[in-house]
């Protein structure tokens, strides 16, 4: 139910993605200072000096897919394109799958910044003890940076859905991660792996001493105005931290726009500038042109960053052109289908091609 992937350690590419960076940046500001009111402010696409041609034209190529449902195109701190499809509309909550590692991510870094996590290198067995899940053992060795980073070294392949489908059902999630053989010594491989973030979501919450959902509403969602969110909730008690947040789509452009203004929202600063710099800066060196931060994934040959969800969810943020762009579909109706493996793939290809090929070359 998640991108699957493997991949050995480097030591970053952050010069590269710095350099992308730049080259995005053209003559441009940078990011701006203005902030979206309650609720946005939306704008024409010309008035934030965007190609209204080429954002139709990526309305096209959505309305040709029955499973797209949202594509939003933020400038300047103002919406300037919103697009539904299929019934789904401004106040539809969007089943974002994987991106809700990014907004975990983001959990972790506050609970940091409030001294409630001493640091990413903490032990996570601080805070969680294997005998409160029934599980045989916790390796003392993993810390908050492996599972912001999927090196935990578990035996783990999500690539088919096969592994995540198990560990979603079981009794215990924690017990069925907790269970499984290291088989790489934590720290050294890139392993994507959903149940790990949902370990670091347990995690959180047991050193916040509240439920995830409740953490979240007080420390990032309620500072944006976020008043809807529902959240997945799993047998053990604790909902799914590694894919199971629904947002709607305008919020979670503010989630993406909180991310381009610093951490910064009507003067406060809700999410430390730092941990932004750390989690979207590259970690891996892989032969393709992106990598991975702290459950953000880098595309590094256009200097972004973006939250990327099992079959087409995604929320990327070009900090060079001050753009935020959201897509989501259903990927339930698409799992659906005859086929659906290759539905899913298509829709995931289509979405992403969307952004990059027509809404980034639109910000002019």
């Amino acid at each position: 139910m998640a991108e699957g992937a493997t991949g050995d350690v480097g030591t970053g590419r952050r010069l590269a993605f710095l350099l992308g960076v730049l080259a995005t940046i053209g003559c441009d500001d940078g990011p701006t200072s203005i902030e979206p009111g309650e609720p946005w402010r939306t704008v024409s696409p010309d008035e934030v000096e965007l190609d209204a041609g080429r954002l139709e034209a990526a309305h096209m190529r959505a309305t040709g897919n029955e499973w797209m449902r949202s594509l939003l195109v933020v400038r300047h701190g103002r919406l300037a394109f919103e697009r539904y499809y299929g019934g789904f509309g401004p106040d539809s909550l969007a089943d974002l799958r994987s991106v809700t590692k990014s907004v975990v991510s983001t959990l972790a870094g506050i609970a940091i910044a409030r001294g409630e996590i001493p640091g990413v290198d903490t032990p996570v067995s601080d805070f969680v003890n294997p005998d409160d899940f029934g599980a045989s053992r916790l390796d003392e060795a993993i810390t908050f940076r492996h599972l912001l980073t999927m090196i935990g070294g578990w035996e783990w392949d999500e690539s088919g859905g096969g592994d995540y489908a198990h560990w979603e059902s079981a009794r215990d999630p924690v017990r069925f991660l907790l269970d499984r053989p290291i088989v790489n010594p934590p720290g050294t491989r890139f392993v994507y792996n959903s149940a790990g973030v949902h370990l670091l979501g347990v995690a959180v919450a047991e050193a916040t001493g509240e439920s995830l959902p409740d953490f979240a509403d007080e420390v990032l969602f309620g500072p944006l105005g976020i008043p809807d969110s529902a959240w997945e909730l799993l047998s053990g008690g604790f909902v799914n931290g590694g894919s199971g947040l629904d947002l709607r789509p305008r919020d979670l452009a503010r989630f993406g726009q909180l991310f381009l203004m610093a951490g910064r929202w009507r003067g406060r600063a809700v999410v430390p500038e730092d941990w932004i710099e750390m989690a979207t800066a590259p970690v891996f060196t892989w032969s393709s042109p992106r990598s991975y931060g702290y459950l953000w994934w880098i595309d590094l040959e256009r200097g972004a960053y973006y939250a990327s969800g099992y079959g087409g969810q995604y929320l990327y943020v070009l900090p060079g052109r001050d753009l935020v762009v959201v897509v989501t579909t259903d990927w339930r109706g698409a799992g659906s289908v005859p086929g659906y493996r290759d539905a899913i793939r298509a829709l995931r290809r289509l979405a992403f091609d969307i952004i990059v090929n027509d809404v980034v070359p639109a910000a002019r």
